[in-house]
């Protein structure tokens, strides 16, 4: 067996810049397998979302898995009853180094930190890349990887299932058609109850170590983020979602599945400002903000005018945790046919009137009389996962490919940075990836990675 990339020939695997930082040689692409299938590897086959993405690449009829990487081996085991004949690895470069030439295309469903290394690699070494979102960790690392999937010319899908749903899709022809009139602005919300409590810690990180499992390798678990002692039930395999180290938080979590549609619809690119608000316990507390997330925030972007707002600036505000859409929405909502609006949607409000579409449902107008003509598009069904797979062996491209949703995660993670300089309007220079009047807060754009693991040009 071939041994595992060394940490000096990972960081020179993936370094050396001309573009973000990213030397753009052409990668080794994989011919065609010859039994006509897509040779897919899995990197983070449990937890989650795990499970689903693998059995779903697996379901199309001209894909096959060839390799399985978790680091948590219960993991592995658990999937490797489905996929006895594939190799088995806790290290996802040994696996790409010792199986790449066998591999078209791997998925990397694994936790936000790690997105940029492991994706960056793969493109680079000519394969297609399917990742859950968000896209990165940092705004920084997006920026670079929507580069490297453009220059590279890979197939890309973000992991935004319900993009490939026939209630977004129809939700960005309507937006697109121009069916509101002018846009005003854009509200979003994510008020989960039960996901406080199982996803976001309250108090500051704990001050004990447990004994690392046997069957856990903690060391690539934490990858490119600081180390950090192991405690069980807090990081691994679900919690990690709020610390500061390894996610994004709510809103990176949940924010590309409701901001695709309209992002798509509105053909919005970067916006020129963003601010936030946050609970004051979690404001006030230098110990949490230095490690979590807040329960509940509320962050506005400002947006150039573009065609669909008639050329002048809206904004889109993001409610989440214990903040709610303002009255006049929740009105709005109500004149929809909600009863209240829906936990987990989008709303466009235009001059004609406004749109709302629930997270993988379709879009619903209000007011409903106003907008009773509006025919329901017909629209095939479509496998969000096949559609990927699809695209690798030569079919349409994917809803979601990198070049496209990379911009709109930056905008995401942008408000992640605006969190954690609560009240500061920040104007974003997004050519430059600058803060012309509040440098200090560009430290939040990219992390310094753990040594060993550093990816030339982004941390």
């Amino acid at each position: 067996m071939q041994r595992c990339p060394t940490r000096r020939t990972f960081v020179k695997a993936t370094g050396a810049a001309t573009l973000g930082g990213f030397a753009l040689h052409a990668p080794l692409v994989r011919a065609a397998s010859p039994n006509g299938k897509l040779s897919h590897a899995s990197i983070g086959v449990g937890g989650m979302m795990g499970p689903g993405n693998w059995q779903n690449i697996k379901s199309h009829p001209r894909a096959e898995i060839v390799a399985i990487c978790d680091v948590d081996q219960k993991h592995l085991a658990a999937a490797a009853v489905h996929m006895p004949d594939s190799p088995k690895y806790t290290d996802w470069r040994e696996m790409l180094a010792n199986e790449g030439d066998k591999i078209d295309s791997v998925n990397v469903t694994v936790p936000d930190h790690m997105h940029a290394p492991m994706t960056l690699t793969a493109l680079k070494a000519g394969k297609h890349v399917y990742c859950q979102k968000p896209l990165c960790h940092d705004v920084a690392e997006c920026r670079a990887v929507a580069e490297a999937a453009k220059a590279y010319g890979r197939i890309t899908q973000l992991g935004t299932q319900a993009a490939s749903g026939a209630g977004d899709r129809m939700a960005v022809e309507y937006l697109r058609s121009g069916v509101l009139g002018r846009v005003k602005k854009v509200i979003v919300c994510s008020n989960r109850p039960g996901a406080i409590a199982n996803y976001r810690p309250v108090g500051p990180r704990p001050d004990k170590t447990d004994s690392v499992p046997g069957t856990l390798k903690w060391d690539l678990w934490l990858g490119s983020a600081p180390e950090r002692p192991f405690v069980s039930g807090v990081y691994h395999p679900v919690k990690w979602r709020g610390w500061q180290d390894f996610g994004t938080g709510w809103l990176g979590d949940i924010g590309c599945h409701v901001f695709d549609s309209w992002w798509k619809g509105l053909r919005l690119t970067a916006p020129k400002s963003v601010i936030a608000e946050v609970q004051e316990s979690w404001r006030d507390s230098p110990e949490r903000r230095a490690d979590t997330w807040p329960q509940s925030v509320h962050v506005t972007w400002t947006f150039d005018g573009n065609e669909a707002s008639g050329g002048q600036d809206f904004t889109v505000e993001w409610f989440d945790g214990l903040m709610f859409p303002p009255t006049e929405a929740q009105e709005m909502a109500k004149a929809a046919g909600f009863s209240k609006f829906p936990a987990e949607s989008s709303m466009v409000v235009g001059e004609k009137g406004s749109m709302i579409v629930p997270n993988g449902a379709g879009p619903r107008f209000s007011p409903k009389d106003k907008f009773k003509d509006i025919p329901r598009l017909k629209l095939p069904p479509r496998n969000h996962y096949h559609h990927f797979v699809d695209a690798c062996l030569g079919g349409e491209k994917t809803e979601s490919f990198f070049e496209q949703t990379g911009p709109m995660t930056e905008a995401i993670l942008l408000g992640t940075v605006a969190i954690r300089v609560p009240g500061r309007k920040l104007t974003w220079d997004a050519v430059n990836m600058k803060f012309p009047n509040a440098p200090e807060a560009e430290r939040f754009l990219r992390r310094r990675y753990r040594d060993g693991w550093a990816v030339e040009g982004v941390a």
